[in-house]
């Protein structure tokens, strides 16, 4: 999706746009972040994935959503990301609350 080099006096950080595939662990995310590549040789249009984990402090984002993510100092053995916004929520199944009982 989109990527820019800058954003508010942030200079040198990547913002990257995707969706978030896990919240199971809590204040970390999965995002999956789809390009569209044309192949050197074959001139033939490939969807390529990447895989980012990312923190997110309140929680705010869930399965789904789509997010905006940028890259920050490592915070563990894999995150070197954090949840700038929500773009978009996604779908959520609402559980009623009596039916949670």
């Amino acid at each position: 999706m989109a990527e820019n080099t800058e954003k508010e006096g942030r200079a040198g950080r990547k913002v990257i746009v995707g969706v978030v595939v896990s919240d199971k662990a809590p204040k970390t995310r999965v995002i999956d972040v789809e390009r569209r590549v044309q192949h050197r040789f074959y001139d033939k249009i490939m969807t390529k994935r990447s895989r980012f984990y990312a923190h997110d402090e309140e929680s705010l984002s869930h399965e789904g959503d789509t997010v905006e993510i940028m890259s920050t100092r490592p915070l563990s053995k894999l995150k070197r990301w954090r949840v700038v916004r929500v773009v978009k929520a996604g779908r959520r199944l609402e559980v009623p609350a009596e039916a949670a009982k």
